[in-house]
């Protein structure tokens, strides 16, 4: 790959970057949540088209139309969210696309008899065939993908995260089947945030940072983790959002306490505070748990243990509706399918938490519910600030100021914002950055969360480091560095 260049909607998500892989060869892709690993790689197995650079294969520079014109020249690709389709057979999903058929009919004896070979061939041939793939565990979902990439001859496997759920000893199962793919000349793309797993089964490692590419062809087993991870971070925290942030130095009582919170397989023993006017940051990987954090603050999901507290009273667990009560707002990770209705105004998006103070009588109150969105839109800059438009019309940036002013028009204490930047230009990242210093300067309890492990230093007060469900530190945000934190994230990364 040379040169790759993707744009989206104000973003450039690569910005010309290079991969060179070898037959036979496992090469390792590094780089942060957000660095443009899963772009990358999605161009590779053609569900998105490069908008400059091109893609030699073998030679020759080819198009890679689709993931089936990039499968059929022998490139699969194993997401961490494995494609299987869980309601049918084994045989069935791994002959995907390939059906045998004579007269018009598929031959299901001939599938079951391909994928049994190519399970056994994996070393697994007590796999049934004839079982459902959605009640297969994790690692026999996994043999699957594999069986279904081999059975399309691929001379290139991509593997996103494939160890993310997976026993020690299905770890070890994992290597011995790509020591022998790569012995028998298929090369690999090992994408993982595990430093022990690049030492040991990787050859190359390629480094990438904000879409482009930082280091090539390094030694897997032979450049230091430290550089690794120097590399990765490339950079101190961007002076633009300590320019932007307020000097929290008096801060109020103690507003939001998380403790020893916990939901089995996602997270275990959190706990924290939060005081008035004060950002608390929580940095670590995906599948770190920061999410189901916030949504089991926020009641969406249920606690198996621990407690949450606003201003001292305990809320009834896995209660939305209490956590309203108590002042408590989410802007979410997916603001379109889960903070926000599409199609209707900006005003009723706005007041979607607070329908009962803008009835009487069973009647809306439309001219005071106009009146207080606008207030608030205006306040948050929203461009245009029309209640009546509809919100779907609008630009990430000003969708993700329309779930603020949801929480602000009922009266909010405690904000939990999850990826509050996500798919936001940079103009407008700097006026989102504005607007949480101001709302924490006005008394508002927050709690964020972002993939950027800069954005996290540079608007939290105190940061959470979090790695597999486990908080591993808790430190003021300025005694941090971003390779600090990756340190710390990337299990145990050393020289």
């Amino acid at each position: 790959m040379r040169g790759i260049v993707k744009n989206f909607p104000g973003v450039r998500a690569l910005d010309g970057v290079n991969l060179e892989v070898r037959a036979g060869e496992v090469h390792c892709l590094l780089g942060q949540n957000g660095a443009g690993k899963s772009t990358l790689i999605k161009t590779l197995a053609g569900a998105h088209q490069p908008d400059a650079g091109e893609i030699v294969w073998r030679g020759r520079p080819v198009t890679l139309a689709s993931p089936v014109a990039a499968l059929r020249r022998g490139i699969a690709t194993m997401y961490q969210e494995l494609d299987l389709i869980p309601t049918l057979p084994v045989a069935e999903n791994i002959v995907l696309g390939q059906e045998r058929s004579r007269f018009g009919f598929t031959r299901p004896a001939a599938a079951r008899a391909r994928a049994a070979a190519l399970l056994d061939r994996l070393g697994h041939p007590e796999i049934p065939p004839d079982a459902e793939v959605g009640r297969l565990p994790a690692a026999a979902q996994q043999l699957v993908s594999m069986a279904r990439a081999l059975a399309h001859d691929a001379r290139l496997i991509v593997l996103d995260e494939p160890t993310a759920a997976l026993a020690s000893d299905e770890v070890d199962n994992l290597f011995r089947i790509v020591g022998e793919l790569t012995a028998d000349g298929v090369a690999v793309v090992y994408i993982s945030h595990r430093m022990e797993e690049i030492r040991r089964i990787g050859h190359r490692v390629t480094v990438i940072k904000d879409g482009r590419t930082v280091a090539a062809n390094l030694d897997a087993r032979r450049t230091p983790g430290t550089e690794l991870v120097d590399l990765m971070a490339g950079r101190k925290v961007e002076t633009a959002f300590r320019a932007a942030q307020q000097a929290h130095v008096d801060l109020g009582d103690e507003v939001l306490r998380v403790s020893g919170l916990g939901r089995a397989g996602e997270f275990r023993d959190v706990t924290f505070s939060v005081r008035a006017g004060e950002i608390v940051g929580l940095a670590g990987l995906v599948g770190s748990g920061r999410s189901e954090i916030l949504e089991t603050i926020f009641g969406a999901r249920r606690p198996d243990t621990g407690t949450v507290s606003v201003a001292g009273r305990a809320l009834r667990p896995g209660s939305v509706a209490a956590a309203v009560d108590a002042g408590v707002g989410l802007a979410p990770e997916e603001r379109k399918s889960q903070g926000l209705v599409l199609d209707m105004p900006v005003m009723h998006n706005v007041t979607l938490a607070s329908l009962r103070a803008y009835s009487r009588f069973g009647f809306s109150q439309r001219a005071s519910e106009n009146r207080d969105a606008k207030s608030t839109l205006e306040r948050l800059e929203l461009r245009p600030a029309d209640p009546r438009r509809i919100i779907r019309t609008l630009s990430g940036g000003n969708q993700q100021k329309v779930v603020v002013a949801r929480w602000l028009v009922h009266g909010c204490r405690v904000l939990l914002l999850d990826e509050p930047t996500r798919g936001v230009d940079v103009g407008a990242r700097a006026e989102l950055y504005r607007l949480i210093h101001e709302l924490a300067a006005g008394g508002v309890a927050i709690v964020l969360v972002s993939s950027e492990i800069p954005e996290v230093l540079g608007l939290a007060d105190r940061v959470l480091v979090l790695r597999e469900g486990t908080v591993l530190a808790e430190r003021p945000a300025a005694e941090l560095t971003e390779a600090d934190v990756l340190d710390m994230v990337m299990e145990g990364s050393v020289a």
